[in-house]
């Protein structure tokens, strides 16, 4: 059984690790097989529904992954560190992939005409991420409709920096926009704090 399941789990990490790299229409389910080093009838065997099943579920485990980061974060070093966090993370993924590399969801909600419940799951990860920053922020002293509408900024900066940084082939876009969130972060958590 251990077996089974450690295949089934090295297919979905080889799935969002070629997702993100190539997006999801241009990779095959021959190209995930052979990354995972799976035999080559186990992928139906595991993921019945076919590509769009491996979509959702690779899609579902990565955003599980990164609220799992994200929520860790904020327990341990708080908001505005742990926006420079991801952003950093993702600065040197795309550095280290000459700019290929990008967020571990938006392949799904980008590519998933066919596999509508991949974008569905990409939207439940932005939101789960959304929450679980909103939820630092209401802790922290602001008001619920504050919080989400600083989660919800966050996030959507971060995703175009990610778009910007890999249509321009710089980290200028991810630069910037760590600067300007971790001071946004930081007024807005020292003004709440001096009420």
């Amino acid at each position: 059984m251990a077996n089974r399941s450690s295949a089934r789990d090295d297919m979905l990490r080889s799935a969002a690790h070629l997702f993100r790299r190539r997006g999801v229409d241009a990779t095959s389910l021959a190209d995930v097989i052979d990354h995972a080093g799976a035999p080559r009838g186990s992928i139906y065997h595991h993921f019945p529904g076919g590509k769009p099943q491996l979509v959702e579920e690779a899609t579902r485990t990565a955003g599980a992954a990164m609220s799992a980061m994200i929520s860790a974060g904020l327990a341990s070093a708080g908001p505005s560190a742990t926006v420079r966090a991801i952003l950093d993370g993702f600065r040197g993924e795309l550095l280290a992939t000459d700019f290929v590399a990008g967020c571990p969801v938006a392949p799904a909600a980008l590519d998933g005409l066919h596999a509508p419940r991949a974008v569905a799951a990409a939207g439940e990860s932005f939101s789960s991420w959304e929450d679980v920053i909103a939820a630092s922020l209401w802790q922290r002293g602001l008001t619920r409709e504050r919080s989400y509408s600083l989660a919800t900024f966050a996030i959507a900066a971060i995703e175009g920096a990610l778009i910007m940084a890999k249509a321009q082939r710089s980290t200028a876009a991810l630069d910037r926009t760590e600067g300007e969130l971790s001071a946004l972060l930081e007024a807005v958590l020292e003004a709440s704090a001096g009420r």
